[in-house]
């Protein structure tokens, strides 16, 4: 009498030979373990580049790295709402627009508006679209504590309506990160 056996059974030894010829098949080079800890040959770009060097080293590279100053690192941080430098031909072209939008501010600051009012008269004193005006703040009757602005290129004109709602504007550059205000940073 034969028996017969399932054909899992007879599959198992065959998966365990191949597993056991394929084992130590890899290449070992392709392991970024296998490499060991970094040596002085060892380029600088596979190492982590860590603090900056001290200022007085003048082998310093020029890839980027971690500040040691705190002030350095905070700025760092904050670089994103630096303003892009403008030329002062640009600040006396967009003059008269900064001027409107001040004026159309202190007209609507003792009443307030909405804030489609307040992007439709920011944009006809600006000569923008409406879309392209930006706002920051929440106090909209009356209007105070807010910030508006809008520009073209690199050229921005920002307003603000302080807290008693006195209206001012100037004529800034675009920041780093594309917008006319400053972002509102925070986490």
């Amino acid at each position: 009498m034969t028996r017969i056996r399932p054909r899992w059974r007879l599959g198992a030894p065959v998966l365990l030979a191949l597993l056991v010829l394929t084992a130590g098949c890899a290449d070992p080079s392709s392991d970024p373990r296998a490499a060991g800890p970094a040596t002085a040959s060892t380029s600088a770009s596979a190492q982590a580049k860590g603090f900056c060097p001290p200022p007085e080293d003048t082998r310093a590279s020029p890839s980027p790295c971690i500040s040691y100053g705190w002030d350095q690192r905070v700025a760092e941080n904050h670089a994103y709402r630096q303003a892009q430098p403008i030329t002062a031909e640009q600040r006396q072209q967009a003059q008269p627009r900064a001027t409107a939008l001040a004026t159309a501010l202190q007209e609507l600051a003792p009443k307030g508006t909405t804030l489609d009012g307040l992007r439709t008269a920011a944009a006809e004193a600006l000569g923008l679209e409406a879309a392209q005006i930006e706002v920051q703040g929440n106090f909209l009757v009356p209007l105070h504590d807010m910030l508006v602005g809008g520009g073209e290129g690199r050229v921005c004109v920002n307003g603000t309506v302080d807290s008693s709602g006195h209206a001012t504007a100037e004529v800034v550059g675009r920041t780093v990160e594309g917008t006319c205000l400053p972002g509102l940073g925070g986490h």
